[in-house]
């Protein structure tokens, strides 16, 4: 197939300048500007640096309503102010090993994070504390750089779809946490049965939580499985003003 054939399909070319765009077009196919179709590769999109002193990640998706009824008065104002309408937020990406998982690790890396980056991940994560302590806490033990991390857990959440019926509520509903789990597996190819589970305390579903490999693959991860949600229906929020 003829290189201009996917650069510049409209226009002929000849001699030097058909050469020369040629080349052009290779060059950003190969950095991912250019493809078939018009989009970046998986391969490409999620060409990050692999961390390391860990076996594997979860990301943990809060739902952000559950939260702000349970914490009441004490919830972050930031993330739950009547004007905020989250559904699924990034609680954190949490590097783990086999069995438990580190925190605070030592490290020589500032902990602060600059609020230009703290503003860059509030459509994902709605609260500036919860940004610094995820960094302080999870992201000092992955051996990625604060920028590397917080573009790893970017990258993350965007590997994950979730299902239309939980994007946002209007109005209180008893779920079923085994449901909530199907229907993410449902929309998640090659999420793993054992490696998501649902959390919840006496009243409200929490959180959904997957295992992901260094390089946000899913996988399987049996010894998350006992914190999943014993009971058989639990509330979900509708987000405030919904």
């Amino acid at each position: 197939m003829e290189c201009l054939q996917f650069v510049l399909p409209y226009i002929t070319l000849t001699g030097r300048l058909k050469k020369f765009v040629c080349a052009a077009g290779i060059a950003l196919l190969a950095a991912g500007f250019v493809g078939n179709g018009g989009s970046a590769s998986s391969e490409t999109r999620f060409s990050l640096p692999a961390g390391e002193g860990f076996d594997y990640y979860v990301l943990a998706l809060s739902w952000s309503p559950s939260y702000c009824a349970a914490e009441g008065d004490n919830a972050n104002r930031q993330q739950c102010g009547a004007a905020r309408r989250y559904g699924f937020i990034v609680h954190g990406l949490w590097p783990q090993f086999e069995r438990g998982y580190p925190s605070n690790c030592a490290t020589d890396r500032p902990l602060d994070v600059p609020r230009a980056e703290i503003q860059a991940l509030y459509d994902i994560m709605p609260a500036a504390g919860l940004i610094r302590h995820q960094w302080k806490k999870h992201g000092t033990c992955s051996g990625l750089s604060r920028k590397d991390f917080f573009k790893t857990l970017r990258a993350a959440r965007e590997t994950i779809t979730i299902p239309s019926r939980y994007k946002k509520l209007t109005d209180y509903q008893m779920v079923d946490p085994a449901a909530v789990e199907k229907a993410f597996l449902a929309e998640n190819p090659g999420a793993k049965p054992d490696g998501i589970i649902v959390t919840c305390d006496k009243r409200y579903l929490r959180e959904v939580r997957l295992c992901l490999t260094k390089s946000l693959s899913h996988r399987s991860c049996p010894s998350l499985e006992r914190r999943s949600c014993r009971r058989g229906k639990v509330v979900m929020p509708p987000a405030r003003g919904g």
